[in-house]
């Protein structure tokens, strides 16, 4: 039932923490042999721990399976880290001597034609390639936690990288489902840092000033302004706030309001011990009855919600998971059926029984109805010209309970395809081949702009008379036209 991921790829993740271990995960889980180098004797552990969160969400963002899982193993010496590797990632702290020192050990053992990304959020390119012995090969690539489920990545090179070189190192990022931002001029903090450290600044401000405390800063950004942000950013927001005369009318109207004395954004409070301690105390009230593992969850289940509701419309972050999506192999076949979906459950099909859902067993045979359609020419051309298939039936059949991270796959056999019926059959396919729940399925072709059923022709006509040859030769399935009771 698995897939198989012939000669994988393979990654290079040098420095194992927070962000190292999320690159770690976004490889390793779209199918790439990841090697990791790290000192800290709790470096498999801790990486351990953020792959299985990361099991977790990532492949929920999907509607089909990600590549089967590669290989991870850990090294202490960096030649077998970053032998044959195509992608070498650097996390180490951000001190730049340490960087330069790991840096050095990198290429000199690297292959030659293998960009080396920077984690760093703060040093420019050139920077980090000081006294390099191949400065082109190193660039920053600055990612976002976590970076198993945000796609953005900053990429800055400097003058001594090849354009060729970062246009090949980007493609490798978006085959990971990663969205590179390729920044136009070095500069520190590069871009979206920069933005964030202005709200930073002003944050520590408002908390010091006793105007507001952190959870009231935070629910100003996540009932606010942060929502419009995750699909917009900043400038589409105030296009919009400009109403129908547009951005300069915006400009105009809110422009002045710069000028005026009441940010302090050119200055930082004094992190005094009295000042550290008490956002330390208003963060632990915040959040202190939650572990940080249930804080990632949490993050990641509401990250995983909100990235497949822009998923629906294409924005933001839901594009680029379509993008990816679309690359993903759909699998073949299984004992002569085609398989019509294949993946993962996400956490929030699950309900109070910690099962699936019923309501999501229909979801995933209309998805492989969707599938079968595309499969005999009723793809979205064939829809865009007029006709397509609309469900009048369905009959569930459960026979096993499906939880959150199941990977299900869908076979589909034809039962019936002659004259304007569609009539489908789905079984619902655990990874070791049993069968979790049939769904029987009849369709009726329709002309879309009389909205009444008609004659399918052309291409799905051939396609379906010719799939109806080799499915007839199948046994007919148990519980094909089965009632309750």
């Amino acid at each position: 039932m698995s897939s198989t991921n012939p000669n994988p790829k393979k990654a290079a993740v040098v420095g194992g923490g927070v962000i190292g271990g999320g690159w770690v995960a976004r490889f390793l889980l779209n199918g790439w042999n990841v090697s990791v180098f790290d000192p800290d004797p709790q470096a498999e552990r801790k990486i351990g721990e953020v792959i299985e969160n990361a099991r977790r969400s990532l492949p929920a963002l999907y509607d089909r399976a990600l590549p089967e899982e590669g290989i991870l193993t850990f090294h202490n010496d960096m030649a077998s880290t970053v032998a044959d590797a195509a992608w070498i990632q650097e996390s180490a702290p951000e001190q730049l001597a340490l960087k330069h020192k790991i840096l050095a050990d990198i290429q000199a053992h690297a292959p030659k034609d293998c960009l080396i990304g920077s984690s760093t959020s703060g040093f420019k390119p050139s920077e980090l390639q000081e006294e390099s012995i191949n400065p082109g090969q190193i660039v920053v690539a600055h990612p976002f936690n976590p970076v198993y489920l945000l796609p953005l990545i900053e990429v800055v090179p400097s003058k001594a990288t090849d354009a060729a070189a970062v246009d090949a190192g980007c493609e490798i990022l978006r085959s990971v489902g990663l969205k590179p931002l390729v920044v136009r001029k070095e500069i520190d903090a590069h871009i979206a840092d920069r933005l964030l450290e202005a709200v930073w600044r002003e944050g520590l401000w408002l908390v010091h000033d006793g105007v507001a405390t952190t959870q009231e800063i935070d629910d100003a950004i996540r009932f606010g302004f942060g929502l419009r942000w995750a699909q917009m950013g900043l400038f589409e927001t105030y296009r919009i706030a400009g109403g129908e005369a547009g951005m300069e009318h915006f400009i105009g109207q809110f422009g002045p309001a710069l000028k005026w004395p009441w940010t302090k954004l050119m200055d930082v409070p004094e992190l005094t011990p009295e000042l550290t301690a008490r956002i330390a105390q208003q963060s632990d009230d915040q959040s202190g009855h939650m572990t940080i593992r249930e804080l990632e969850r949490l993050r990641d289940d509401n990250l995983v919600g909100m990235m497949r509701a822009l998923k629906k419309s294409g924005s933001g972050a839901g594009g680029t998971i379509n993008d990816h999506e679309a690359s993903l192999q759909n699998h073949g076949s299984i004992d002569h059926l085609p398989v019509t979906v294949d993946r993962q459950i996400p956490q929030s099909w699950t309900d109070y029984n910690g099962h699936m859902n019923e309501a999501h067993y229909v979801e995933i045979s209309a998805q492989a109805s969707d599938r079968f359609m595309e499969l005999i020419g009723a793809d979205a051309e064939y829809i865009t010209a007029g006709s397509s298939y609309f469900t009048v039936e369905n009959h569930v059949c459960y026979v096993q309970e499906i939880t959150a991270g199941d990977r299900i796959s869908v076979t589909t056999q034809l039962i019936k395809g002659e004259g304007k019926k569609l009539h489908l059959f789905h079984r619902l396919m655990m990874i070791d081949g049993q069968v979790a729940a049939t769904v029987e399925t009849m369709l009726l072709h329709v002309d879309l702009k009389t909205r009444r059923t008609s004659e399918p022709g052309g291409i799905v006509a051939t396609n379906l008379a010719e799939i109806a040859v080799l499915h007839d030769r199948l046994a007919k399935p148990e519980q094909l036209g089965r009632a309750i009771g």
